[in-house]
């Protein structure tokens, strides 16, 4: 059997189990370790509500390093695995290496802007005088660990794209785990505070980092970092990039929407409905990274069996991921509808917070049922290498929906503004969702027919 055939051969059902298993398992992990780390902040003896508050102004510069990761890797890993589909090894390794170096300098140009303009960049995003040297000592020592958090994150989807689910699973989990366990060590143990929560992130981003590395550089890997590939060829980088834009606008986008919500709802509830922004925001990353999760387990499949012309087993390997993404997103939505005090009170227990909460939750979640289906199909088009439709599903929902809707609903429901502020969320997502279907069903058969058309010429010849 080739290298990752066994991506064309066996079952569907069976495959998807294997690979999105440890890929939600991880992204599971991811949104543990973050929840964790601000949990052990606010603890800290007499500055943890400020401490808290200022290493929760750093998320927006955070969100954007990891996006950045995402724009890499996510752009280059579907390309290798379709490559791999065709038995092109050679521009799948090439993809690969590329993309290894273009994660190193994409690296140290964040380092060089957050070490000189972290200040800068904390206060835009809301830190205060009283929280600001919080946010700029976290930054400080986490803007060095920069590096380790792009090759983790960025090459670890090299690892899952290639049907190594459980490898790449590990490459979340070491660093988790070591997060966990430091995180008390230098924050109480040596007194150091914020800087002992940066130090044990950025230690625990490098020992994920060596993780990934090593096996990227083993010859475990069917695709290894060789240094014959780490010379920049536009036709290999650039088709990659292209691609990888859809994902970092998804996720960059995110802390401009922060913004946009928390302005918006400090002018019309004040603090308490910038509170319950901050746990409905949490809330959805239950449903998001699951969702996400479900679909870096399908991609390899997609990708490698459309490289292959496959037409049927990449329809079989998308009509299954929309279903287990439209049942785990069902589920979810009618936890929340019935339980929305629970999810509230995993946050916070202070009454007044907890029942506002409690409505904020029902109407800012009122189309998670429908969320199954925007997530499978937009990393379905990235799956099928397809960035332009990729990169207009993101832009939709995010700046051409939601970011007016928050300023455009408080003006028509004028009696309630703040609800009509969480009401932008479920209308965004219900716009976005009949416009992707629309986008996606012209899309998808049109890439069905193009590998069934080469597939039969194929055979006549």
């Amino acid at each position: 059997m080739n290298e990752g055939d066994f991506l064309g051969k066996e079952p569907v059902g069976k495959l998807l189990l294997k690979l999105a298993l440890p890929t939600v398992t991880a992204q599971i992990i991811n949104m543990l370790y973050n929840i964790v780390d601000r949990i052990y902040i606010g603890h800290i003896p007499v500055v943890g509500e400020d401490a808290l508050t200022g290493v929760g102004v750093c998320m927006p510069l955070i969100m954007i390093v990891t996006a950045f990761s995402a724009f890499v890797g996510y752009g280059g890993a579907p390309r290798a695995s379709i490559f791999m589909g065709k038995g092109d090894h050679k521009s799948a390794e090439k993809t690969l290496g590329n993309c290894f170096i273009v994660q190193i300098i994409i690296s140290l140009l964040l380092t060089a802007a957050l070490l000189i303009w972290n200040r800068d960049f904390l206060m835009t995003f809301g830190a205060s005088e009283n929280t600001i040297e919080y946010g700029v000592d976290y930054m400080n020592i986490y803007a060095i660990g920069t590096i380790f958090v792009q090759m983790t994150l960025g090459m670890n989807a090299f690892i899952t794209a290639q049907g190594f689910a459980k490898t790449g699973m590990f490459s979340v989990l070491i660093g988790a785990l070591a997060n966990i366990i430091l995180d008390p060590i230098f924050i109480f143990g040596f007194n150091m505070g914020v800087k002992g929560a940066a130090l044990a992130t950025i230690i625990s981003q490098a020992m994920s980092c060596i993780w990934v590395l090593a096996f990227l550089f083993s010859n475990k890997t069917h695709l290894k970092i060789r240094k014959e590939n780490l010379h920049l060829k536009s036709n290999i980088i650039l088709p990659s990039l292209a691609l990888g834009i859809s994902t970092f606008v998804m996720q960059a986008s995110e802390s401009i929407i922060s913004v946009c919500f928390n302005s918006s709802l400090l002018k019309y509830g004040g603090d308490i409905a910038v509170g319950a922004m901050t746990i409905l925001t949490s809330v959805m990353q239950f449903a998001m990274l699951p969702l996400q999760g479900l679909g870096q387990g399908a991609q390899p499949i997609i990708s490698y069996n459309y490289g292959a012309k496959n037409a049927d087993r990449v329809k079989s390997a998308f009509k299954l991921l929309l279903k287990s993404s439209i049942c785990y997103s069902t589920i979810l939505w009618a936890l929340v509808m019935i339980f929305p005090q629970a999810f509230a009170a995993m946050f916070t227990s202070a009454p007044a917070l907890l029942n506002f909460t409690k409505s904020a939750l029902r109407i800012y979640m009122a189309c998670l049922l429908l969320f199954g289906i925007q997530i499978a199909c937009q990393m379905t088009f990235n799956s099928l290498g397809n960035a332009k439709a990729s990169i207009i599903v993101a832009v939709m929902r995010k700046f051409v929906l939601l970011i007016p809707l928050i300023y455009i609903m408080p003006l028509i429901f004028s009696s309630d503004k703040t609800t009509a502020v969480y009401t932008a969320e479920p209308v965004a997502d219900f716009l976005a969702v009949t416009f992707t279907v629309i986008l996606f069903t012209f899309q998808f058969k049109k890439a069905i027919s193009q590998i069934s058309d080469n597939d039969n010429k194929d055979l006549q010849q």
